[in-house]
């Protein structure tokens, strides 16, 4: 299975941009997006640290309400 995590961008400088995401951050490769479809303050959704699609802020919140619902999930299936 594979998983993309919601990034903000925090920086860039050409196809790189550093992006945060909780309270981790990480240089990502702009570069299977457009050059000009990416801005600092837009969510991305990273996979392997590649940049593979714009979202909205909208679209980022809801998926990371998904990843902490699955996470309070599991950690109850474990107690």
């Amino acid at each position: 299975m594979c998983l993309a995590v919601p990034m903000r961008i925090t920086s860039l400088s050409g196809y790189r941009a550093h992006c945060k995401a909780r309270a981790v951050r990480r240089e990502v490769s702009l570069f299977l997006l457009e050059k000009d479809a990416a801005a600092v303050g837009d969510y991305v959704l990273v996979h392997v640290g590649y940049a593979i699609q714009s979202i909205s802020t909208r679209e980022a919140d809801a998926r990371w309400a998904l990843f902490d619902e699955i996470a309070a999930s599991q950690e109850q299936q474990y107690a």
